[in-house]
């Protein structure tokens, strides 16, 4: 666990420099880098609500005519690698530069975990498909499938992701590079769509537990923002049964009350 706050501190316990597949806490990263490249045409593709459904859900998709719920479900996210397609060659490469640049240090892309998640996108492959047969995406799905599976294995520690998710508490600055990232109304915005879109199906339950906006991911990391004050990273590989780490959830619940820092 880290937590990093706005005035430079890092308070950090157990293995909080220990690297692991960030996974889908790398959505926040690639929506960030699509909103300050496309603006609002990103709502064109994607849309702003809770899914209510499984983050590889497709019933859903095909019912909405291949638009995806929020950027944070797979759909949405593929969505967003689509339109990276649109200005690089290679989209997780942009995420890996845009992640270490903001943790102040270089940050890895684990090529064996990517290797291992294309070989079974099945799924993955089945919603870029039905997005392309609807014109939700332009790019040959086999394309934006390899370029999300990559970013997604992303590799990081705690005190890295705590770090590079600083300008979200600072109203879009960071501490750690000293500089503006986003402007302060898109930074209100991502933080917005964390608080209601970042858990996936749970959210309703972790808004109520823990009361931040945060992204989980299946490597067992979560991301939580403190508006104003500080952000916590947490990482524990047990998930439940919506993916997201049932002991980083209570760590990041027993910090919450300890310090009061809940946002709602």
């Amino acid at each position: 666990m880290a937590v990093c706050t706005l005035d430079g501190g890092e308070h950090v316990i157990g293995d909080a420099d220990e690297g692991f597949s960030v996974q889908s806490i790398t959505k926040i990263l690639a929506l960030g880098l699509a909103l300050n490249r496309f603006g609002d045409e990103v709502w064109t593709r994607v849309g702003k609500e809770p899914s209510g459904t499984p983050f590889n859900h497709l019933s859903q998709l095909e019912a909405e005519a291949g638009v995806p719920r929020n950027p944070f479900i797979n759909a949405g996210a593929l969505a967003i690698t689509d339109q990276l397609l649109t200005t690089v060659k290679d989209p997780a490469a942009l995420v890996r530069g845009f992640a270490g640049f903001l943790a102040g240090q270089p940050v890895e892309i684990d090529e064996a975990v990517a290797a291992s998640e294309l070989a079974t996108a099945h799924q993955n492959r089945a919603i870029a498909n039905l997005m392309r047969g609807k014109g939700t995406i332009t790019h040959d799905p086999e394309a934006v499938v390899a370029a999300y599976c990559r970013q997604c294995a992303l590799s990081m520690s705690c005190r890295q992701l705590a770090r590079a998710f600083l300008p979200l508490a600072a109203g879009g600055f960071s501490p750690v590079i000293q500089e503006t990232i986003f402007p302060d109304r898109l930074t209100r915005r991502l933080n917005a769509l964390l608080l209601t879109c970042g858990i996936y199906d749970s959210v309703g339950s972790f808004a109520y537990r823990v009361g931040l906006p945060a992204k989980s991911g299946v490597g067992g990391g979560i991301v939580a923002v403190v508006p104003g004050k500080a952000v916590i990273a947490v990482w524990s590989p047990e998930l439940d049964r919506f993916g997201t780490s049932v002991v980083g959830t209570a760590a990041l619940e027993a910090f919450a009350q300890l310090t009061n820092c809940s946002v709602l």
